[in-house]
């Protein structure tokens, strides 16, 4: 959760920098996210300043924790935040189990015939 240590209060309106610096993202990067994702909507004053509210913050912290924790695509993480299931989140499923050693050993055979190959 970002941490802000600027004194305001826990509700008050955050500028695009100060959101920046607390979650560590960047604030081109927000700007971005604001053009692909409909709901992050935060508040324009004059001069288009950007006023993020409580709700924005957390929103940013879901698409955050979605698209560089989690590995979602921006499409598939917008998907994830309206709740509808495409294939990105097929995609995010457990993966079968490992190859078996036989298979990693006539794999490295291939591996090592090509490396001989090239080298010829």
């Amino acid at each position: 959760m970002a941490v802000f240590d600027d004194g305001k209060d826990k509700g008050a309106l955050r500028t695009i920098g100060e959101v920046a610096r607390a979650t560590g993202i960047k604030a081109h990067v927000l700007r971005y996210w604001e053009q692909q994702f409909p709901m992050l909507k935060p508040l324009t004053r004059s001069g288009g300043r950007r006023y993020y509210r409580p709700e924005d913050i957390e929103l940013i912290e879901r698409i955050d924790r979605l698209v560089n924790r989690e590995g979602y695509t921006l499409k598939g993480a917008k998907a994830a935040l309206r709740g509808t299931p495409d294939q990105q989140a097929a995609a995010q499923e457990p993966v079968a189990a490992p190859p078996s050693g036989d298979l990693v050993r006539r794999l490295k055979a291939i591996r090592d015939d090509l490396k001989a190959a090239l080298a010829a």
